[in-house]
């Protein structure tokens, strides 16, 4: 007789893989124009997103905007660092007049960039009971006075960021939504409690899967063309796997 519990793990794990396929298509370009919108909206020389690793220890850049965007964008550094890192481990928003007086500002991270600013606004990036990183703002026109004022306005811009990011981990993590959203449907049967033990234990996406998926799922918004190419290739890569792995050792 076959485990139900492990066709319910089977289940979790194959939505997972597949989430990254059918995620909603854009959503780095929407997090791309909020930055730039931000921008441009403060009179910013730069504006950037770094989120929190998986294991929270780092902070990456994965968006900026301005002066030394360049630079920044795949930039690492401790979560525990920086004015960035102060506001990823407070939760709490912070806007400096003069980073030069500042002892939290990072200022040989900012030298690598190739651009050091004077003025700075961070706020946190997060979620319900989750922090996912912080949007930063270099130099705002210093037209504008009110910097509190603006700290809040950016904060609607980090608010709208939280939810493209909420978005896309859903669907990196399908397996453990689909799980749960199983087990309330079937709420006072007896395969709650399977379910929600399935769920608990979630599925977590295996990156190479993951990036296979997303890349499947880019090319089914292609051409039939382009998608017979993929195919050819795909055959190819198993041909070959499939001779080496049949070849004695």
């Amino acid at each position: 007789m076959t485990d139900p519990g492990r066709l319910l793990r089977e289940l979790g794990e194959l939505a997972t893989s597949l989430g990254p396929a059918i995620r909603p298509a854009g959503s780095d370009e929407v997090l791309r124009s909020l930055i730039e919108t931000a921008r441009q909206l403060f009179g910013a020389a730069a504006c950037s997103l770094a989120l929190l690793g998986d294991d929270e220890t780092e902070l990456v850049y994965t968006v900026a905007a301005g002066k030394g965007a360049d630079n920044v964008v795949g930039m690492r550094m401790p979560a525990s660092r920086g004015i960035a890192g102060w506001v990823v481990q407070s939760g709490q928003p912070i806007a400096v007049s003069d980073v030069s007086r500042e002892p939290r500002f990072a200022a040989s991270v900012a030298a690598q960039t190739g651009y050091v600013p004077t003025s700075m606004i961070a706020v946190p990036v997060e979620a319900p009971q989750q922090m996912l990183g912080v949007i930063s703002l270099l130099d705002r026109d210093p037209a504008r006075s009110d910097a509190q004022h603006d700290m809040t306005l950016l904060a609607l811009f980090a608010d709208q960021a939280a939810l493209v990011l909420t978005a896309v981990d859903s669907f990196a993590a399908l397996g453990r939504v689909l799980l749960a959203a199983l087990a309330e449907a079937a709420a006072g049967s007896d395969l709650v409690a399977s379910l929600r033990q399935a769920a608990d234990r979630g599925p977590t996406p295996d990156r190479d899967l993951a990036a296979l998926a997303a890349a499947f799922g880019a090319l089914a918004r292609r051409g039939p063309a382009e998608r017979r190419l993929a195919l050819r290739v795909l055959s190819d890569v198993g041909d070959y796997a499939g001779r080496r792995s049949s070849r004695p050792r």
